[in-house]
C-alpha cells in the first residue's frame, strides 16, 4: 500500500504490551463471577436447618458422605495462575524502554536546547571524532549525529524538523503489529504453520463437532430427545394412564439406559437381585412386548421406584443405582407434564377425529407421582407418613382415633395443643418437639383469584370470543405462621372474657403456639358469640367456605338448568303452533338455515381452537424466557426418602371437571417464597352463559397440600361495533380530504377552460 508501513516487533517489547491487555481483561472480569464463595457458608445452612431436616436423606448424606468438589480448588488454581502471569507480564512491560519517542537533535548530540551555534559544531566535531566509520566507530550512530546537526544547522533540515519532527520531512504512515518478528520470519515458517493449523483445522473442529453433537442429543430442558419422543408415543398410544402405567412409561426413559447415557450402570449382580425384588413387590406386569419398556435397564428402573414408593431396604449395591434414578424423575416428570400438554394443543388444533388428547386425569396422575417419588410414598397412603416418627403402626393410633378423625397434615395443625399432645402420646418429649418443628415448617399457600379481559374497555365484561386473563396472586407461609397469627387473632377476641393468666396456656413445646380451636372443628358454643355481636368479622374456615362456594354454584346452575328447560318447553309449543301454518318452502328454508349455522359454529369452533393452540405455545415460551431470569431456589422440602435436596416448585392451571377438560395450560411455578403473581389466559367459550371452572395449585413435592378454588365466569354476547366507531374517524376523514382535493381539481379545471374560453 502507498505511503505505508508495516512493521513487525524487532525486539518483542510491544507484543508484551498486547499481551498484557488481553490476559488482564480476561483475569480481572473472571475473578469476579468465577471466584468460589465462602464455603462455610453452606456449613452454617445446614447447622441452621438441621433441627427441621437433619432426618432427610439428603441432609445425612451431605454431612456423613460429603460430595468431593474439586471444581473450587481447580477454579482457584486457575485464577490464581492467571494472576502470577499477569503481573509478569506488567512487571515485564515496566522494565521495557520506550523505543518510539519523539525525535530531539539535541538529545542525540547531547546538548541542552538553548544551545548557541558554536557549541553545536563543537560538539558535532568532538562526536564525528568518535563515532566516524573511518577511525573505528559505529556508522548509524554517525548517521543520527549527522542528521542533529543538519537539522540545527541547515534552515531546511530545521524546517522539516520543526512542522514534521522528521529533518528529512514527512515520512510515510507506520502501523505496528504487537506480534514478534519470528512469527513471519522465513524459517519458522513450517513451524507457525503447523500451530495454525493444529489449533483451526484439528481442535477447532473437534471441540465444536463434540458441543454440537451432545447439544442435539438434549432438549432445551436438558432431557433427551429420545425420552421426549418415548413418553410422546406412549402418551399418545394410552389415552388415560393409571398410576401403574405411568410409572412403566416413566422408567422407559433413555436417561437410564447406559447405552445412551454413561451414569447410568449396569452390574452383573442385577441379573440376581431385581428377580429377588421383583419377587418382594409382586405386583409387576411382565408380559406386555413393548420395548423399551421391557428392556433390562427400563425394568431395573422401575423395580427401583416401586420399592422407594414401598419404603422397602434394597441392598447396598442398588441404593446407588436407586438415588441416580430418584434424582432424575422430578425432572422427566415434568418433561411428561410438558409431551401432554403439547398432545392436547396438537389434538384441538387437529380437524381430524381420531387424534385423541390425552385425559386430564393422565396430567394429575404424572403430578401425583412427582409428589410421590420425592416423599417416597404409595399413591393412596395418608399423608401424615411424611412426618418423622410416624410409621405404619402408630399411625393407626392418630388415624383411627375414638375422638379425633386426623387424615390429612391440617387437620393435625388445627387441634389444640393440649389435644394434640395427647393424641401424640406415644412420642417421646424430643420427637414430639421435632415432629412439630416439622410440621411448623410445611408450607401453607393461599390463592386471591380475579378474572379480567385485558385490553378492553370493560375488563369485568367478558365476552364471547375474548382473551381471559386470571391474574392469581400466591401468598407462601408456614403453617407455623398462619397459625400463630390466627392465635393473636383469638387471643384478641378472647381477652375481655378470659383471664391474663390463661395467655400461655397454649404454647407448643415445638416452638409456635397454636390456637385453642382450629380452622375446622370448633366448638359450637365458641362459634355463637362472635356470631352474636358481629357476624361479618369471624371469618369461615376455608373448606366450609368452599363447600358453601360449591353448594351455591350447584344451586345456581340448577335453577338454570330449570330456567333453560323451561325456555325450552314454551319454545316447543311455540314452535308447534306455528308449525301448522307453514308450508313445505318454509320447511326446506329452515333446514338450509340450519346447516348454514351449524357450519358457522364449526367454523367459530376451529377458528377458537387454533386461536387457544397459538395462545398457549406463545404463553408456554414468555414462561420459559421469564424462568429464566429468575432464582429458581425458593425452600427446601422435608423428605425423608429422597437423596437429593429438592425446592418446593408448585403446577398452577384451570380445569373444568365436569368436562375434564383442560382450559389453561399448567403454569410451573419455580420462584414462590413469599409471593408470586401469575397470569394464566385462555379464550372465552364461544358460547354466552355461565361457566363453572376450577383453579388447581399442585405441590410437585408435598402430598395432601394441593389447594383448589372454584372460578366462575359469566360470559356475556360480543357488543356490535357501532356505526360511528372512533377506529372509523381516520377513514371517514380521509374520505372528506378526497372528496375536497377531488372538488378543488374540478374547480381549477372549469377556470381553466373559462380562460381558454376568453382567449
Amino acid at each position: 500500500m502507498a505511503g505505508q508501513q508495516f512493521q513487525y516487533d524487532d525486539s518483542g517489547n510491544t507484543f508484551f504490551y498486547f499481551l498484557t491487555s488481553f490476559v488482564g481483561l480476561i483475569v480481572i472480569p473472571a475473578t469476579y463471577y468465577l471466584w468460589p464463595r465462602d464455603q462455610n457458608a453452606e456449613q452454617i445452612r445446614l447447622k441452621n436447618i438441621r433441627k427441621v431436616y437433619g432426618r432427610c436423606m439428603w441432609y445425612r448424606l451431605r454431612l456423613l458422605k460429603p460430595q468431593p468438589n474439586i471444581i473450587p480448588t481447580v477454579k482457584k488454581i486457575v485464577l490464581l495462575a492467571g494472576w502470577a502471569l499477569f503481573l509478569f507480564l506488567a512487571y515485564k512491560v515496566s522494565k521495557t524502554d520506550r523505543e518510539y519517542q519523539e525525535y530531539n537533535p539535541y538529545e542525540v548530540l547531547n546538548l541542552d536546547p538553548g544551545a548557541t551555534v558554536a557549541e553545536i559544531k563543537k560538539q558535532y566535531r568532538l562526536l564525528s571524532l568518535k563515532y566516524h566509520p573511518d577511525k573505528g566507530g559505529d556508522e548509524v550512530m554517525f548517521m543520527r549525529i549527522a542528521k542533529a546537526y543538519a537539522a540545527l544547522t541547515d534552515e531546511e533540515s530545521r524546517k522539516n524538523w520543526e512542522e514534521f519532527g522528521n529533518p528529512d520531512g514527512p515520512q510515510a504512515t507506520s502501523f505496528g503489529i504487537a506480534l514478534p518478528a519470528w512469527i513471519v520470519d522465513q524459517k519458522n515458517s513450517i513451524l507457525v504453520l503447523l500451530v495454525y493449523g493444529l489449533a483451526f483445522m484439528v481442535i477447532l473442529p473437534v471441540v465444536v463437532g463434540s458441543w454440537w453433537y451432545r447439544s442435539i442429543r438434549y432438549s432445551g430442558d436438558q432431557i433427551l430427545i429420545r425420552t421426549t419422543q418415548i413418553y410422546t408415543y406412549f402418551v399418545y398410544k394410552t389415552r388415560n394412564m393409571d398410576m401403574k402405567r405411568l410409572i412403566m412409561v416413566l422408567a422407559g426413559a433413555s436417561e437410564f439406559d447406559p447405552q445412551y447415557n454413561k451414569d447410568a450402570t449396569s452390574r452383573p449382580t442385577d441379573n440376581i437381585l431385581i428377580p429377588q425384588l421383583i419377587r418382594e413387590i409382586g405386583s409387576i406386569n411382565l408380559k406386555k412386548n413393548e420395548p423399551p419398556l421391557t428392556c433390562p435397564y427400563s425394568l431395573k428402573a422401575r423395580v427401583l421406584l416401586l420399592s422407594h414408593l414401598a419404603r422397602m431396604k434394597i441392598p447396598e449395591t442398588l441404593e446407588e443405582d436407586q438415588q441416580f434414578m430418584l434424582k432424575k424423575c422430578p425432572a422427566l416428570l415434568q418433561e411428561m407434564v410438558n409431551v401432554i400438554c403439547q398432545l392436547i394443543i396438537m389434538a384441538r388444533s387437529r380437524e381430524e377425529r381420531e387424534f385423541r388428547a390425552p385425559t386430564l386425569a393422565s396430567l394429575e396422575n404424572c403430578m401425583k407421582l412427582s409428589q410421590m417419588a420425592v416423599q417416597g410414598l404409595q399413591q393412596f397412603k395418608s399423608p401424615l407418613l411424611q412426618l418423622p416418627h410416624i410409621e405404619e403402626d402408630n399411625l393407626r393410633r392418630v388415624s383411627n382415633h375414638k375422638k379425633y378423625k386426623i387424615k390429612t397434615i391440617q387437620d393435625l395443625v388445627s387441634l389444640k395443643e393440649s389435644d394434640r399432645h395427647s393424641l401424640l402420646h406415644f412420642l417421646e418429649d424430643d420427637k414430639y418437639e421435632e415432629v412439630m418443628a416439622v410440621l411448623g415448617s410445611f408450607p401453607y399457600v393461599t390463592m386471591d383469584i380475579k378474572s379480567q379481559v385485558l385490553d378492553d374497555e370493560d375488563s369485568n365484561n367478558i365476552t364471547v370470543g375474548s382473551l381471559v386473563t386470571v391474574l392469581v396472586k400466591l401468598t407462601r407461609q408456614t403453617m407455623a405462621e398462619v397459625f400463630e397469627k390466627e392465635q393473636s387473632i383469638c387471643a384478641a377476641e378472647e381477652q375481655p372474657v378470659e383471664d391474663g393468666s390463661d395467655a400461655n396456656k397454649n404454647k407448643t413445646k415445638g416452638g409456635w403456639q397454636q390456637k385453642s380451636k382450629g380452622p375446622k372443628k370448633m366448638p359450637k358454643s365458641k362459634k355463637k358469640k362472635p356470631l352474636k355481636k358481629k357476624p361479618t368479622a369471624v371469618p369461615l374456615p376455608q373448606a366450609k367456605q368452599q363447600k358453601q362456594k360449591q353448594a351455591n354454584g350447584v344451586v345456581g346452575s340448577e335453577t338454570a338448568v330449570k330456567e333453560e328447560e323451561d325456555d325450552i318447553s314454551d319454545k316447543g309449543s311455540d314452535s308447534e303452533e306455528e308449525e301448522t301454518n307453514r308450508d313445505s318452502q318454509s320447511e326446506k328454508d329452515d333446514g338450509s338455515d340450519r346447516e348454514s349455522d351449524r357450519e358457522q359454529d364449526e367454523k367459530q369452533n376451529k377458528d377458537d381452537e387454533a386461536e387457544w393452540q397459538e395462545l398457549q405455545q406463545s404463553i408456554q415460551r414468555k414462561e420459559r424466557a421469564l424462568l429464566e431470569t429468575k432464582s429458581k431456589i425458593t425452600h427446601p422440602v422435608y423428605s425423608l426418602y429422597f437423596p437429593e435436596e429438592k425446592q418446593e416448585w408448585w403446577w398452577l392451571y384451570i380445569a373444568d371437571r365436569k368436562e375434564q377438560t383442560l382450559i389453561s395450560m399448567p403454569y410451573h411455578v419455580c420462584t414462590l417464597k413469599d409471593t408470586e403473581e401469575v397470569e394464566l389466559k385462555f379464550p372465552a367459550p364461544g358460547k354466552p352463559g355461565n361457566y363453572q371452572y376450577t383453579v388447581f395449585l399442585r405441590s410437585d413435592s408435598y402430598m395432601g397440600l394441593d389447594q383448589i378454588k372454584p372460578l366462575k365466569l359469566e360470559v356475556h354476547e360480543a357488543k356490535p361495533v357501532p356505526e360511528n366507531h372512533p377506529q372509523w374517524d381516520t377513514a371517514i376523514e380521509g374520505d372528506e380530504d378526497q372528496e375536497d382535493s377531488e372538488g378543488f381539481e374540478d374547480s381549477f379545471e372549469e377556470e381553466e377552460e373559462e380562460e381558454e374560453g376568453d382567449d
